[in-house]
């Protein structure tokens, strides 16, 4: 009866210690296919939020950063810039940006979080197009009504200062205001909400 109680425990541990060889065999088989599932640290950087630096940015300057492959504008508007966005609501199709895709915090008529500092992709609504920061008044080549704002050369699509887009122009929509919050009084952080 001795011997049969040694026997048992010898199996018992041996079931054990053959259990958990097999767990651990299969847990390091396991890892590289679980591994190959997750995004590459390249494809995590792409998507990852980009804190900017805006403490050098002067009136009327336009800085563009990277975020998730696409250009984010940023713009520190002039008061002057600010007084011209109520004369245009009658020139645009979205004024109150009624049908745009845009955080909560820029639902306003500046579209921003602080009305002199501007934040949106810098990708035409259109066809994907860049258009380009176009700041003077009444250039020759986009009339006297102009009052600075975002021209889209690829196919005449035109923006205000706050990306609203005008009527009788290609694109649909005003352009896209990405995620973003203020760290501090002069750093960004674009691609999360607060």
């Amino acid at each position: 009866m001795n011997d049969n109680c040694v026997d048992a425990s010898k199996r018992w541990f041996l079931t054990k210690a053959a259990t958990m060889a097999g767990a651990a065999g299969a847990i390091f088989a396991a890892t590289p296919f679980i591994s190959s599932m997750q995004p590459s640290v390249k494809a995590q950087a792409a998507g990852a939020p980009v804190e900017v630096d805006i403490s050098k940015l002067e009136p009327g300057q336009l800085i563009r950063v990277m975020w998730r492959g696409k250009p984010v504008w940023i713009l520190k508007r002039t008061p002057e810039a600010l007084k011209t966005l109520s004369q245009l609501d009658s020139k645009l199709r979205d004024p109150q940006s009624k049908e745009s895709q845009q955080p909560q915090s820029a639902s306003n008529e500046y579209r921003a979080i602080k009305p002199e500092i501007f934040v949106a992709l810098g990708v035409c609504t259109h066809l994907g197009c860049a258009p380009t920061y176009r700041p003077e008044v009444a250039p020759a080549d986009l009339g006297p009504e102009w009052l600075g704002g975002f021209f889209c050369p690829c196919h005449g699509s035109r923006f205000d200062l706050a990306g609203r887009v005008y009527k009788g122009v290609p694109a649909p929509t005003n352009l896209d205001i990405p995620p973003y919050h203020y760290l501090s009084e002069t750093q960004l952080l674009i691609g999360e909400n607060a």
